[in-house]
């Protein structure tokens, strides 16, 4: 089964023929190598796709928007003695063909992924890279061993589409394609970027036609379209024998005097590099911190973002900035922390964060009322680690007062603070807060009037800035916001606190408590000024675990509660019905573990290290080498939703490096202490 190798430059994850040449397992399993930019390469270890976003060259034809499938896939066959071995697996209705997984004897991923075929007596080694900055990926086959020459054949598959579309057979699609040398280019469609293809002394023999019925079964597990036609325009044939090494370039830019070579290993030492900045070295920090990279992505010609999963997130405000401290800051990159710190920034309007970047370039959207306060964590964050007083001085701080502003005497949505201090926003037909499902008109998880963590997030907002302006000398005017904070936790310890129930209520709107038990109190202990004292946080910490935890997040709502749903599958109504309903979150497992070693000190970390176990077996999981977006919430928690979430591989990451191996930097928190108001 998956084993992992701490040995070499890079954290391995190994899969043997056990996982690899049983269909279900192969098909279950998917690998991904982001390019830096918003595109990527990607399908199951068994190069059979299950999904649309599926592709060899994903490119992002707007960075890091516009996302394309251009080359869907390559059928490898191996001719030899009259035999044809085919690696390929492809679903169709009723059938798996070929069955190339037969043949895949290990799959390996280290800095990215790496198959091995035993096919006859041929021992074939392929290795997948997406180059950073640009829309290209690189193929590099190894024969390990042959006993004597073969041909291998490599056959495209073009989609040339949306990437949320799927593409049936049509007569509009070129039938025509050029071979310069040894550089290939097909441009499918006139609005379609053309597609390069470098394969060295290849020849090529045009075969058009369409292949039908190809099969995607994640696809049809989410209730949606799951058949797609793709075009191939023929195949090329290259001999090869024991030793030779072939290395393609697949680009939307001709590859014309590139040399492939050099550009796997460049991309292989701008990975190793990202590890050598690391604080600590172990086996997980290097594994997260490569799954971390995948998401930083630029945005424009010189700033910074963050896509908040894999396949079909783009770049969310509320996402990025709970993630920025855990992809960017302990892993030390600071550069890029601050780009993204500031294309936000310069998009506030009317005190508020964007929620999105719309895919087709309209104005962002502003729909969420706490991306903003979440912005003033990952700004105190990135001042603690970077001790930027200049970038402090100049953007964030205007930034924050102009935030707070707004928010005082109210923007959009109904955001506003109270004459209590308390933060309000929202009525019952708009969802704003991170548990944002709405199908139709119907709103599934209402939280309208005071939510819990937003009013744990307006605490923090208050003395964050309270905090900075002591930083920069501004005394007077902190102690007016320390003042206003101080409101604010007294307040808050009124409001939310359930006396019957020991723990607090999810939401208050006028004499209306809501007692749902659900994970968004664990805020209220894990965010940089905890609002809780010690004896009540004991409390909310046991009522978490009693309800709420799982060995890879908490649940979104208790199971004794009558909404509960323990499993998110089915059709769109279906999986929206769940999503916080009992679904866990992988994200949530960060601030469980700061509270966790808040609350319970050196207990607490021995707990946490036990509880990240899970974690690490899920790296051998779903999304290799990344950590899903979401599970069931009853056992054995199937990972669900992305199979790459940005915020889920930050918080735990971040909780970690800063709370489990006291990595971060010294600790200037409010402490758990019994004076605190509640």
């Amino acid at each position: 089964m998956a084993v992992m190798l701490e040995g070499g430059e890079f954290m391995s994850i190994h899969l043997d023929r056990t996982v690899t040449q049983n269909f279900d397992e192969a098909i279950g399993r998917e690998w991904l190598d982001t390019n830096g930019i918003g595109g990527w390469a990607g399908a199951t270890i068994s190069n059979g796709h299950t999904r649309r976003y599926h592709g060899l060259l994903v490119a992002a034809t707007h960075p890091p928007v516009g996302r394309m499938v251009l080359l869907s896939k390559l059928e490898e066959t191996l001719v030899r003695d009259g035999a044809r071995l085919e690696l390929g697996t492809n679903v169709y209705p009723g059938a798996v063909h070929p069955q190339g997984y037969r043949y895949l004897a290990a799959y390996t991923q280290d800095f990215s992924p790496l198959f091995t075929y035993e096919a006859g007596a041929i021992v074939l080694q392929k290795r997948v890279v997406a180059i950073h900055g640009e829309n290209t990926t690189v193929i590099q086959y190894k024969v390990i061993e042959a006993p004597a020459d073969f041909q291998l054949e490599l056959r495209p598959f073009v989609a040339g589409r949306e990437y949320h579309s799927l593409t049936q057979a049509n007569a509009d699609i070129n039938r025509e394609s050029q071979l310069s040398g040894d550089v290939w280019s097909y441009q499918p469609y006139a609005q379609v970027p053309a597609l390069y293809m470098l394969v060295p002394g290849a020849r090529f023999v045009a075969q058009a036609d369409w292949y039908y019925n190809f099969e995607y079964l994640r696809e049809k597990e989410r209730g949606l379209d799951f058949h797609e036609d793709l075009f191939t325009p023929g195949i090329f044939t290259i001999s090869l024998q024991a030793g030779a090494q072939l290395t393609l370039i697949v680009s939307t830019e001709n590859p014309n005097g590139r040399n492939a070579d050099n550009l796997l290993a460049g991309e292989r030492a701008r990975r190793k590099n990202l590890l050598t900045a690391l604080p600590i070295a172990d086996d997980l920090t290097r594994a997260l911190s490569l799954a971390a990279d995948q998401f930083v992505v630029r945005r424009g010609a010189d700033l910074k973002t963050i896509i908040a999963g894999y396949h079909w997130f783009t770049d969310w405000g509320r996402d990025t900035m709970i993630a920025l401290p855990g992809l960017t800051l302990v892993t030390r990159r600071y550069d890029d922390a601050k780009k993204i710190l500031r294309v936000f920034a310069e998009n506030i309007d009317q005190g508020m964060l964007p929620n999105r970047f719309p895919e087709a370039g309209e104005q962002p959207e502003y729909n969420t009322v706490d991306a903003t306060l979440w912005f003033f964590v990952a700004a105190y964050k990135y001042f603690r680690y970077s001790q930027d007083k200049v970038f402090l001085k100049e953007t964030l701080l205007p930034a924050m007062a102009d935030i707070l502003d707004w928010h005082q005497r109210g923007t959009r949505y109904g955001i506003h603070m109270e004459s209590d201090g308390l933060l309000a926003a929202g009525n019952p037909d708009i969802q704003l807060t991170w548990m944002d499902a709405k199908i139709g008109d119907w709103v599934v998880t209402p939280r309208n009037g005071k939510a819990v963590e937003i009013n744990a997030l307006w605490y923090n907002a208050l003395a964050i800035y309270a905090r900075l302006l002591q930083t920069v000398g501004r005394n007077k005017k902190a102690q007016i916001y320390q003042a206003l904070a101080e409101k604010v936790v007294q307040r808050f310890a009124q409001v939310f606190w359930n006396p019957q129930g020991g723990y607090l209520f999810d939401v208050v709107d006028g004499e209306k408590s809501d007692g749902a038990i659900r994970p968004n109190q664990i805020l209220a202990l894990s965010l940089p000024f905890p609002l809780l004292g010690r004896n009540r946080a004991r409390q909310v910490l046991k009522t978490i675990e009693d309800h709420l935890l799982t060995p890879v997040g908490l649940r979104s709502l208790s199971p004794q509660d009558p909404d509960y749903h323990p499993t998110y599958e089915g059709s769109p109504f279906l999986r929206d019905s769940a999503y916080h309903q009992g679904t866990v979150w992988a994200w949530l497992l960060g601030p469980y573990l700061t509270a966790l070693v808040r609350v319970r000190g050196k207990t607490g970390q021995k707990q946490g290290l036990k509880l990240l176990q899970a974690v690490r077996n899920h790296l051998a999981e779903a999304g290799i080498g990344q950590i899903s977006e979401i599970f069931d919430g009853d056992a054995p928690h199937t990972p669900r939703g992305c199979i790459a979430q940005a915020w889920s591989v930050a918080e735990i990451g971040r909780a970690y490096l800063e709370d489990l191996l006291h990595e971060g930097p010294s600790e200037t928190i409010t402490p758990l202490t019994k004076s605190r108001h509640c």
